[in-house]
């Protein structure tokens, strides 16, 4: 029996399982697994799976690698990058509230504040399109009037798996923009295939879309679907955006393991 140790934390009302993988004995690999282990309500349940491993360069204090509920790995998760540097602090990974770790979307500066709050320098936003961009990850916005009348998951999934992004699809993010710097969002995650409870890149994207297209100004307050919220701030000259954080809060949920083994069996 192979026994998982792990902790659940949330980012803003995003949840995460964090595993301490410095050794490398986590079966990164066994996607199928993966998706168990965050399946609910026979897994764990979460919205992303994150090890914490040993960095490639001295650079850094340590390396993220996270996956979606769908088992796949992807290159972002900006709450989940705010919920693994207070994990890594907490487990020695990091021996400073001021830390730097590598993702496969490039090396992220992080800073615990205190009263439950990380900032996270994001990766500068790229590849601008209409009401399109890269913070990370892909993300298309929607502006709306009403949230609360949206169809996020049918009308999410239709753009997500749209020709016009294809092959892999795009996160779409469903926003209210009320200016100066108020933006309320919902979200379709790829790789969740669903709304997700918050989501700390779209919550860029759309604060960044927000000040390049809707008149918008930093700080971008961003009020996630279960009423937290997310500081986006940065610079923009009327060309490019420099300095890009992400701040909100993190909990620990609980910890606990889980046998590896049977959940082979989740499913069958």
């Amino acid at each position: 029996m192979k026994t998982i140790r792990f902790v659940k934390m949330h980012g803003a009302g995003n949840d995460f399982v964090l595993v301490d993988d410095r050794d490398g004995s986590f079966p990164s690999d066994d996607h199928r697994r993966i998706a168990a282990l965050a399946t609910r309500p026979d897994g764990i349940g979460c919205e992303g799976v994150i090890l914490v491993q040993r960095p490639r360069s001295d650079a850094a204090d340590f390396r993220m690698r996270f996956f979606n509920p769908d088992g796949t790995e992807a290159d972002l998760c900006g709450n989940g990058a705010r919920c693994v540097a207070a994990f890594a602090r907490a487990i020695g990974a990091a021996r400073r509230d001021t830390m730097r770790f590598e993702t496969a979307a490039g090396a992220v500066d992080a800073e615990i504040l205190g009263d439950g709050l990380v900032k996270i320098a994001m990766p500068p936003p790229k590849d601008f399109a209409e009401d399109f961009c890269v913070a990370g990850v892909p993300h298309k916005i929607v502006p709306v009037e009403n949230l609360a009348k949206t169809d996020v998951a049918g009308d999410g999934r239709r753009i997500r798996m749209s020709e016009a992004f294809a092959p892999d699809g795009t996160n779409v993010d469903f926003v209210v923009y009320r200016p100066p710097n108020r933006v309320t969002i919902r979200t379709y995650e790829r790789g969740c295939e669903c709304e997700t409870f918050a989501c700390g890149t779209g919550s860029v994207a759309a604060a960044v879309i927000g000040v390049s297209d809707y008149g918008l100004r930093f700080p971008v307050h961003v009020k996630t679907s279960q009423g937290y919220e997310l500081i986006v701030d940065g610079a923009w000259d009327g060309a490019r955006f420099d300095g890009v954080t992400l701040t909100g809060p993190v909990k620990r949920v609980f910890a606990g393991e889980i046998d590896w083994d049977a959940l082979d069996m989740v499913g069958e």
